[in-house]
């Protein structure tokens, strides 16, 4: 195709009708927003599609765990973040009316000066979580093209090309399915979901308003028919409610048939529901892609792994896979880094996801209790492919600690500067050389920020190389093969 009358577009090329951009980003949920927030920071450009005219409107996914705080505070939406969300309330039991007593969903973790977050596991509905996302990707430039779908993707030795719903044509030389456990481009690629049913029983998820219910617990109402808890939300005046059915019941999601649910099984009135403004039916089940990648064209968040929504896993996995990809994509698209390094991705991901799949499946079934487990703050690629070396009390794989950058004393609470969290933050590499005077070869400073602390007991002594993401991913005593391990990258 010959290409001609260029002109740029919000950071996009358009070419006689053709957007030419870097990343094709299908679907606006948390994980292609957060995705496209990543690599706009990195001068990545992309074009997002949406197929709805919105940003979805339900609370869906509203647990966020530790760890994606920490990617939120790298993306700079941690103050919106724990603004906007709350703490899990404590549960009440109630029986015919009568309020039984209250129970800890979570048993309780400190947070430490390594683990800032590590006691924050909070609340807010899911699009809120996507509206803080969009606000800080059209801060960097960019932006979503709603009411558009993909109607085909192909894709070559140089690039894919999408056509999309509107008439228009997308050059890319990537694009990222982030469209959702239907999700239509992995079914394009015959890309098949292996899996399980968690539960045989349907289950029913509503926002809802009842002024006439207190907003200080998560509310649980145990029948026979199953359950029906209602946990208010943040910043608004919503609850959500889950409830469970019987096996073979399919739930109603009519708003009269959602307040006559809630008269059944509660002390409350139907007309004390006073709106009813989303509702979605689901069967619980666990399913991961067979493959994470096709070519040139990857899967991410509920596109690559469904799971059930105990524990609070899907939302948190999916954030995961967005903020790994997204740094490799940098690396290759602006770093000069060698297009093996997106083998990485799934390589990675993949069986990081079947962990947190098991994990909610064990949650769903009482089989594990939520506290440190699904804090997510315990997951890393040991042995991965980019995970070279070892040095005091880290391996590569590891997650990096957070703690203090200039040795002086800190607290257990929210980081504010001079911490090592403020050195990762951005899209370079950090060199921590703790505890040791040892040589290190020539650095490119763009790419390799290098900071000496004397020794931390969370590293001990020695150098680590923390990848964009966060994570170990060279270490040693000496320098010894950190040269060789930067050109990987």
């Amino acid at each position: 195709m010959e290409l001609n009358s260029v002109k740029e577009v919000g950071g996009v090329m358009e070419t006689s009708g053709v957007r030419e951009t870097d990343v094709l980003i299908v679907g606006a949920g948390p994980t292609g927003l957060a995705l496209a927030t990543d690599l706009a920071r990195r001068g990545v450009r992309t074009v997002v599609v949406e197929k709805t005219d919105r940003l979805f409107r339900g609370s869906r996914g509203k647990g966020l765990q530790p760890r994606t705080l920490e990617v939120f505070d790298d993306l700079g939406v941690i103050d919106a973040v724990l603004a906007a969300s709350g703490p899990i309330p404590v549960q009440m039991i109630w029986k015919d009316g009568e309020r039984q007593g209250e129970h800890l969903m979570v048993d309780p973790v400190e947070s430490t000066p390594a683990a800032p977050y590590a006691g924050l596991p909070r609340i807010l509905p899911q699009w809120r979580t996507q509206e803080i996302l969009y606000e800080r990707l059209t801060e960097l430039g960019g932006g979503v093209s709603f009411d558009t779908a993909l109607t085909s993707l192909t894709q070559d030795a140089s690039g894919v090309t999408a056509t999309l719903s509107t008439g228009a044509t997308v050059r890319a030389a990537y694009a990222v399915a982030a469209d959702g456990g239907r999700s239509t481009v992995r079914a394009a690629l015959s890309i098949t979901m292996t899996g399980e049913s968690v539960d045989p029983s349907s289950m029913l998820v509503a926002d809802v308003r009842i002024p006439a219910l207190d907003r200080l617990n998560w509310h649980v109402f145990p029948v026979d028919e199953g359950f029906l808890v209602l946990c208010p939300l943040p910043g608004s005046q919503d609850f959500q409610l889950a409830a469970r059915f019987p096996d073979g019941e399919r739930p109603d999601l009519s708003p009269d048939a959602v307040r006559a649910l809630i008269a059944a099984r509660t002390h409350l009135e139907a007309a004390d529901v006073t709106e009813v403004l989303w509702a979605s039916d689901f069967r619980p089940r666990a399913a991961l892609a067979d493959r994470f990648r096709d070519g040139r064209i990857f899967l991410a968040g509920d596109a690559a792994h469904v799971h059930s929504p105990a524990g609070g896993q899907g939302l948190n996995t999916s954030i995961q896979d967005a903020y790994n990809l997204g740094w490799k994509l940098g690396r290759v698209l602006r770093g000069g880094a060698p297009a093996a390094l997106l083998d990485s991705y799934e390589e990675e991901r993949r069986p990081n996801a079947a962990e947190m799949l098991n994990l909610s499946t064990r949650v769903h079934r009482g089989e594990q209790r939520r506290g440190a487990a699904t804090q997510q703050l315990g997951i890393g690629y040991r042995g991965g492919p980019l995970s070279e070396g070892a040095a005091g009390a880290l391996e590569s794989g590891d997650r990096a600690p957070d703690g203090p950058l200039d040795g002086g004393p800190l607290d257990s609470g929210r980081p504010d500067g001079g911490r090592l969290f403020d050195a990762f933050r951005g899209p370079h590499f950090t060199l921590l050389v703790v505890g040791t005077d040892a040589e290190l070869p020539p650095l490119d400073a763009g790419t390799v920020h290098v900071h000496r602390l004397d020794a931390y007991e969370p590293y001990g002594k020695g150098l680590f190389l923390v990848r964009p993401d966060g994570y170990i991913g060279w270490a040693g005593d000496d320098a010894t093969g950190l040269a060789g391990y930067l050109t990987r990258c």
